[in-house]
């Protein structure tokens, strides 16, 4: 496992098939490879954060489209 700050109050947390990011110390977006073609690809929290939050997840994703997933997919990951 790898931890990563990227800025102020924003981590990135990288394992073998996943990355999470992290604003504060909430996971609310990833990127899923687990080799299986499920569930693969990026993914965002649908839970409405912080304005500062909803900035990390999109300074994070940049023009990626990701799906979103209930709060609870992200809580389970970690």
């Amino acid at each position: 496992m790898e931890l990563k700050p990227i800025a102020s109050n924003m981590t990135e947390v990288s394992t073998k098939t996943a990355t999470i990011l992290f604003s504060y110390s909430t996971p609310v977006a990833c990127y899923l490879d687990n080799g299986s073609g499920y569930l693969n690809g990026y993914f965002r929290t649908d839970k409405k954060w912080s304005a500062t939050t909803t900035r990390h997840i999109n300074k994070w994703l940049g023009s990626i489209e990701a799906t979103e997933q209930p709060q609870s997919f992200f809580d389970n990951l970690v």
